[in-house]
């Protein structure tokens, strides 16, 4: 049995600045990434559970431009990955050595930043307040539903910033120096600086010159204040249940 072929997963969280960070490693030259960005293969619908690596690898490889290469580090950029413990666990079974980048957000703008996309696709037809109060109903009846058009993707604001024990069934199936913790705010701020960092994780030496760092990160969502007193007061709590469980303060 060969060694599987994705060695790391960016992994979360959705709306955190996956896709920059995605396009900035895309132009390191050994790294490969899926043409798509995200290949969807831990947590897609009809995954087999018994499925050995090398099948695995060979539903990865169609996510490639070319066939894979012995000096080529290749990864997946996959956000939800991270919210479902079901892929999380698929991803344990396949590669115990995957090295995880996660990049975190303050979870109010995150939640409000998802609504917004998923208004724009067409998913979501309930304005932020009504969509927040609909969104514990929702994800019951969606329990267990990985189907393309579930709530769990589709309604999960809050539930995608609840960060902390998101985190913790991660290091319950991954060692913790296998997980790097990033902040959006630093990638935005000095991408560099942050790619330096996952270039050390992984293990690659600095590339000649560091990509083009631009503001796209920033999605074309606009921008919304926080607003409702609900939101921000949930935003505080699981901030604070982040710093208590990893030492992670997503304050700028």
């Amino acid at each position: 049995m060969g060694t599987p072929r994705i060695s790391f997963m960016i992994g979360g969280a959705q709306k955190c600045g996956t896709t920059a960070l995605a396009e900035f490693l895309r132009a390191h030259p050994r790294v490969r990434l899926p043409l798509g960005k995200e290949a969807h293969v831990f947590d897609a619908p009809d995954y087999d559970d018994a499925a050995l690596p090398e099948a695995i690898d060979t539903r990865f490889a169609a996510h490639f431009a070319e066939p894979w290469q012995d000096s080529q580090v290749y990864g997946d950029a996959t956000p939800i990955s991270l919210f479902l413990e079901t892929a999380i666990r698929r991803a344990a079974r396949y590669n115990p050595a995957l090295r995880w980048i996660i990049l975190l957000r303050d979870p109010a703008a995150r939640a409000i930043s998802q609504h917004a996309m998923e208004r724009a696709r067409g998913t979501e037809s309930l304005p932020l307040l009504r969509a927040l109060l609909a969104e514990r109903g929702r994800l019951r009846r969606a329990r267990g539903d990985l189907g393309w058009n579930s709530s769990l993707r589709n309604h999960s604001y809050r539930a995608r910033g609840e960060y902390a024990a998101q985190l913790q069934r991660l290091l319950h199936h991954f060692p913790r120096e296998q997980v790097l913790l990033l902040r959006s705010v630093d990638l935005a701020r000095d991408p560099a600086a942050t790619l330096r960092e996952v270039y050390a994780h992984l293990g690659l030496a600095e590339p000649l010159c560091m990509p083009e760092t631009l503001r796209h990160f920033e999605g074309s969502y606009g921008h919304h204040a926080l607003g409702h007193a609900m939101l921000r007061w949930w935003s505080w709590q699981q901030r604070r249940k982040l710093r208590r469980a990893l030492d992670v303060d997503l304050q700028s």
